[in-house]
């Protein structure tokens, strides 16, 4: 029997995100934030994380330096009921990445120190507990450069044991889109961009061209598209999903947290339309919360949000 519903390998850090900011960073000025948190960072983690919230069993497998950061971050993982036993400990001075983000009312910056991110390697990995699966996620493609040149063999080997495979490559830092990924999506089943991604990747500068581009590579390509909720791919069938309307707080790590609950039905069998709700729904639950996790930690105000919103969800079935 599978061990997991979901394996992940991936980066593992901790997002620093300072709030009220000023628009201009004046130089050789102390500006003052008006609040901080320090939260579970990194789109693989935060799917991970997510995804236990929800109800699967998820095993995760990375790395992490000798270091304070690296055991807050495993803390977190293990507090929602991440499997942590194939992340890997680097005892040779190297340190687990942080990212600073600086939210704007209409944009941010991301500054990362990316640590050990690159240093997760094929051998670091426990193939046979990650094939351990019915599914497995990666994330954040363009940082894993250490698996890269490996990847197409690894899903490959993931596929014959029967896997689904999920791939959300998030932004590329060099803003190439390449990097090997042509040789990576023939094994991936559903691709999770943004609007911005889907465009990059298909290399179009308009939305309806770039699926048409990316529906004939991949068998299933769901787009986030913000506020307006998210779109379905698959061959010429289109399926839009409507976003919710909620307060929003903090949109860090809303893309990521729409993976974990669109991957939570999918691994269930779920129709195409309980996908997209079910993501747009965890989207939404994330941006009522500063950082990428806080929603889904605090569990009575995550089963309260998401059992108000259970009658739209059946009403979509």
């Amino acid at each position: 029997m599978d061990r997991f519903d979901v394996t992940i390998a991936g980066e593992l850090n901790l997002d620093l995100i300072l709030y009220g900011l000023p628009e201009a960073l004046a130089p050789e000025r102390e500006l003052l934030a008006t609040e901080m948190m320090l939260t579970l960072g990194s789109s693989s983690a935060i799917v991970a994380h997510n995804l236990a919230s929800l109800g699967c069993s998820v095993g995760f497998g990375s790395c992490v330096g000798a270091d304070q950061f690296g055991e807050i971050a495993l803390a977190r993982l293990r507090e929602a009921g991440v499997d942590v036993g194939m992340v890997r400990r680097l005892n040779h001075g190297l340190k687990t990445g942080l990212s600073v983000i600086l939210p704007r009312p209409s944009w941010r910056n991301i500054l990362t120190y990316a640590g050990v991110i690159s240093d997760l390697k094929p051998e670091h990995l426990d193939m046979s507990r990650l094939a351990s699966s019915r599914h497995f996620h990666l994330s954040s493609y363009f940082l894993q450069r250490g698996l890269q040149p490996e990847l197409p063999a690894i899903l490959k080997e993931l596929r014959s044991a029967g896997l689904t495979i999920s791939l959300d490559t998030n932004d590329d830092p060099d803003d190439r889109w390449e990097s090997g990924l042509s040789e990576v999506l023939p094994f991936v089943d559903v691709l999770l961009p943004n609007e911005r991604e889907a465009m990059k990747i298909a290399g179009c500068d308009r939305l309806e061209p770039a699926l048409a581009q990316l529906a004939g590579w991949v068998p299933l390509v769901v787009v986030k598209l913000g506020a307006d909720g998210a779109m379905a791919c698959r061959g010429s069938e289109r399926l839009h999903c409507a976003g919710l309307t909620v307060d929003a707080v903090d949109t860090v790590g809303a893309g990521d947290s729409f993976d974990a609950g669109f991957l939570s039905e999918f691994v269930r069998g779920a129709s195409l339309t309980n996908c997209l709700y079910k993501g747009n729904l965890a989207g939404a639950l994330s941006i009522t919360r500063p950082g990428g996790t806080e929603a889904f930690r605090d569990a009575t105000y995550r089963e309260s949000f998401l059992r108000r919103h259970a009658r739209a969800l059946a009403a979509q079935a």
